[in-house]
């Protein structure tokens, strides 16, 4: 039997929101300053970057699609 639409959403919504959390918390992992040397200026713009990004996402569900972003750096 076919997978439905429904089924379909939820193993693939469910599987990237649970790589995206794994993902943030790796990013948690660069906040050591005793391994990492960053600045202020770039928390911020790894922040400013992250929540674009998914203000952007979260207005696709919504129905209002905003025009995405190049990939992020910190140079």
């Amino acid at each position: 039997m076919a997978e439905s639409k429904r089924d379909r959403f939820i193993r693939i919504a469910e599987a990237r929101t649970n790589k995206i959390l794994d993902m943030l918390k790796l990013l948690g992992n660069c906040a050591s300053k005793s391994n990492y040397d960053y600045s202020e200026e770039d928390v911020k713009k790894i922040f400013a970057a992250i929540e674009r990004e998914l203000k952007n996402t979260k207005n696709k569900f919504l129905g209002s699609d905003e025009q995405r972003e190049g990939r992020f750096t910190l140079r």
